[in-house]
């Protein structure tokens, strides 16, 4: 089968397309046909071996060669020991948590990293999904409990999670504040938002307005701050954002959070869950994935600096066939 490998850390030049073997399930795996996969922050991290937190799978060198966490595709095969699946399904879903491989044409994974893709929606659209909008569901409906009539900002509001955290928003009644770069505004405007800010032109921290509910995707700064920003009883969850921000909100968060009647943490990522959340707002009509660019799976190194560039709205997704 045809896969993209890497053997060393570095830029995107260090992928490049070679012949791999076609993996076996084992007892509990399904052997899936990939028709889409997407890229993430973590899987740009994989390449690059930066920052260090990174090189967890690999010291020196990748351990896992194969990169690729988001996947859609068609199952071939089922170990024994399947239950959920049967050959001829088609699934979609993050194997972060699983060994990685999925900017591969087959990859084997344990059943619990797929769910069934819905019928009404396309490869390179569940594709788009797991990682990013399983973090926007779980910082704002399960850990947030995003609730009619609150207000919510979202900071980093054109990327993948900001993307559909800004429709999830939409969709539960909120009134939402979309922060990023000035050409992401107008589409972000398309996609429901209430008020844009500019980041570039405007702080949002310092602006004087409070919010119920913020989630910052691509936080720079010390969580201290973001208290400010809050209306009592509020909270601030950071997904993503530098490795500086990310300790101190480790560190501090706890206490600011038990001085004073706001929430400042760090989301837990866990993979493949409340995902159904995304797909009965998509049946609905209420949610759509928003892809930048589909590329070839030929021209993966293009996809990666492309998404390095970070000049990119939403997803960016490869098609595998």
């Amino acid at each position: 089968m045809k896969a993209v490998v890497y053997d060393r850390y570095g830029s995107p030049d260090v992928l490049s397309i070679r012949e791999a073997p076609q993996p076996v399930p084992g007892d509990n795996e399904l052997l899936v046909r990939v028709h889409a996969a997407s890229i993430n922050s973590w899987d740009l991290g994989m390449v690059t071996g930066e920052p260090f937190v990174f090189r967890f799978w690999g010291l020196w060198k990748p351990r896992h060669q194969i990169p690729g966490g988001d996947v859609a595709g068609v199952v071939e095969q089922v170990g024994r020991n399947v239950s959920k699946f049967k050959p001829g399904d088609e699934v979609f879903g993050d194997l972060a948590e699983c060994g990685w491989g999925g900017y591969a044409e087959y990859v084997s994974a344990p059943e619990k990293a797929f769910l069934l893709k819905p019928h009404d929606m396309s490869f390179e659209q569940a594709a788009s999904i797991p990682q990013a909008g399983a973090l926007a569901v779980q910082a704002l409906v399960t850990k947030g409990q995003i609730q009619q009539g609150q207000k919510v900002l979202i900071n980093g509001a054109g990327g993948g999670v900001g993307t559909f955290a800004l429709q999830i928003a939409k969709a539960y009644g909120a009134q939402v504040t979309a922060v990023d770069s000035a050409y992401k505004l107008d589409m972000l405007s398309t996609l429901g938002a209430d008020h844009l800010i500019d980041y570039a032109a405007e702080d949002f921290t310092r602006n004087g307005k409070r919010y119920d509910l913020i989630v910052d995707v691509v936080s720079n700064r010390s969580p201290v701050i973001y208290k400010h920003s809050l209306n009592p009883g509020g909270a601030f969850y950071m997904i993503g954002g530098d490795v500086s921000s990310l300790l101190q909100a480790g560190l501090f968060g706890p206490v600011i959070s038990k001085l004073s009647r706001r929430h400042i943490g760090i989301l837990a990522y866990e993979a493949n869950k409340s995902i159904d959340v995304i797909t009965r707002l998509f049946s609905a009509g209420k949610l759509s994935p928003v892809i930048d660019k589909i590329f070839p799976l030929n021209e993966t190194r293009e996809a990666f600096q492309y998404f390095a560039s970070n000049k990119f709205i939403g997803k960016i997704v490869i098609r595998m066939c």
